[in-house]
């Protein structure tokens, strides 16, 4: 049976951080609000939880799962060859809605799906976002709703489509608005834009003026 906690309420909020944390530490899911839409996460280490949230989405591996930090230093031990113009888009947009793909440590042990080497990751601006990321360390998140529809703006939507496939639910309220994250290859010698979202290719392009577009 799904719990469920308003982290509008300072108890429920104490409550519901330590049980989504425990329940992320014993490889079950969790739904947690972010500056974008409403997530679902596992622990980004935990195969098998990573397993279960592509499964609870209908969504297959061939559409690998992002994974969201609590700190920048994080990227440290995450990542490698990360550019100093991907250092700089880290400066200017996080936290925030910019979701970062760069090629990831090869001595990581995890499986988010079919990433051929790369990881997605990002800093949200959301306080119980941050705070459960920065109890639990990386956490493999994508958006709360069964595959085909509606990203969540609420945690009611979320809860509708996913049930008791997650243990945890952290209501927040209404998110923001529903526009995703902008993604950003910097994998390559100049960065890419592969989708925009909330952040357009000319407010990039004042950080990384030599920003490209994807066709």
């Amino acid at each position: 049976m799904a719990r469920r906690y308003d982290t509008n309420d300072a108890t429920d909020r104490v409550t519901g951080l330590r049980e989504a944390a425990s329940a992320v530490r014993r490889g079950e899911l969790v739904v947690l609000p972010t500056d974008t839409v409403y997530g679902i996460g596992a622990d980004a280490f935990t195969g098998e939880a990573v397993a279960d949230l592509l499964e609870a989405k209908g969504r297959g591996r061939n559409m690998p799962t992002p994974v969201l930090i609590g700190s920048p230093n994080t990227l440290h031990g995450l990542v490698t060859d990360f550019s100093e113009m991907a250092w700089e888009l880290v400066d200017a947009f996080w936290p925030g809605a910019l979701t970062l793909v760069a090629k990831h440590q090869p001595s990581l042990q995890w499986d988010l799906g079919d990433t051929r080497g790369t990881v997605a990751v990002r800093m949200p601006l959301h306080p119980v976002a941050i705070e459960l990321l920065t109890e639990v360390g990386p956490m493999a998140v994508s958006s709360a709703n069964l595959t085909g529809h509606p990203a969540p703006e609420d945690c009611d939507a979320a809860q509708q489509m996913l049930g008791d496939s997650v243990s945890v639910y952290l209501d927040g309220g209404p998110t923001p608005g529903n526009v995703p994250s902008s993604i950003v290859d910097v994998t390559r010698e100049v960065p890419v834009l592969l989708r925009a979202g909330a952040l357009s290719a000319e407010e990039l392009r004042k950080v990384v003026p030599d920003l490209e577009v994807a066709n």
